[in-house]
């Protein structure tokens, strides 16, 4: 049977990270305070090491690269994903300095435990971009996707890599909060865990296809819904994994577990063994990402 979880990671342990000015058009979620490079990567990097050793402390294993300057968002892996049937793709990004984050020798470790069955790259000299898993939220099992239209994720590159991959897919428009930007990736606000989805449908603005997306995600799994606030704290951002004797975990910043209702934990508690994750105050608020933004499954 097709897993959709997964017990080993990839992760990029960052050389530098600040706030990148490359991506804050798309990512309302990144603050810059000023302060100096070097204090931000200081705890940043206490917070990458905190949040691995959580994870594997919980079971999971973790293969560690070391990232390279002038790449404030290596710690965010969005640039290939490995699917459960041994194949690897590689994937357009939309900013320059997310581009360099491809380095050979971390395209070759996944080559040499992978088929490589698409490189979708070249698709950046035409406009069209796909951050991997973090632009299509990825039910393995049932060969279905679901994808926020942005910048990062374009239309026309979804459905490249759909008749590439043979997975149906469900692209809907949505918006932020505070204004009418779009979530500018999908995994913030589309976890698919093995009985359960997490989804924040108050963000989808097409009514149809907002029905569409809860009526496929409850096909297949019981539903947790988020409330348009909670993606704001990175409740969305969450990633289900297997963890101690192969069993069911969620990861999720400590930020993200603060703002969960009774109810959601209640929810969670009958699908996971554990919501496991520490506190990435620094790495949320000048990455604009949380903890599913610095993971790439290994299949």
């Amino acid at each position: 049977m097709t897993p959709q979880t997964t017990r080993d990671l990839l992760m990029i342990e960052p050389a530098e990270f600040y706030f990148n000015p490359q991506t804050q058009e798309t990512n309302i979620y990144q603050h810059d305070d000023h302060e100096s490079h070097e204090v931000v990567q200081e705890r940043a990097l206490r917070e990458f090491r905190d949040f691995r050793d959580c994870l594997v402390e919980n079971g999971v294993r973790v293969t560690t690269f070391k990232g390279v300057p002038e790449c404030p968002d290596h710690i965010f892996p969005n640039w290939a994903s490995t699917h459960p049937d041994g194949t690897l793709n590689l994937y357009p990004m939309l900013n320059e300095n997310r581009r360099a984050e491809r380095l050979p020798h971390m395209v070759d470790y996944l080559k040499k435990r992978y088929t490589l069955a698409n490189d979708f790259r070249d698709f950046e000299h035409e406009g069209l971009y796909m951050e991997s898993s973090a632009s299509v939220a990825m039910d393995h099992v049932n060969k279905l996707g679901y994808a926020a239209i942005s910048k990062r994720t374009h239309p026309d590159m979804i459905k490249k890599w759909a008749a590439a991959t043979g997975y149906e897919t469900i692209l809907f428009p949505t918006k932020t909060f505070t204004d009418d930007m779009p979530i500018y990736h999908t995994d913030l606000i589309v976890v698919i865990g093995e009985t359960f989805a997490i989804v924040c449908d108050e963000c989808i603005t097409d009514e149809a296809l907002r029905a569409q997306v809860v009526s496929s995600l409850r096909e297949h799994r019981e539903v947790m819904h988020l409330k348009h606030e909670q993606v704001q704290h990175y409740c969305g951002n969450s990633l289900a994994v297997k963890g101690n004797k192969d069993n069911p975990y969620l990861i999720m910043s400590q930020h993200g577990q603060q703002h969960l209702t009774k109810e959601q934990e209640t929810f969670l508690a009958k699908h996971v063994t554990d919501i496991i994750g520490t506190a990435i105050p620094t790495i949320e608020r000048y990455g604009g990402g949380s903890a599913r933004c610095q993971i790439m499954e290994l299949f």
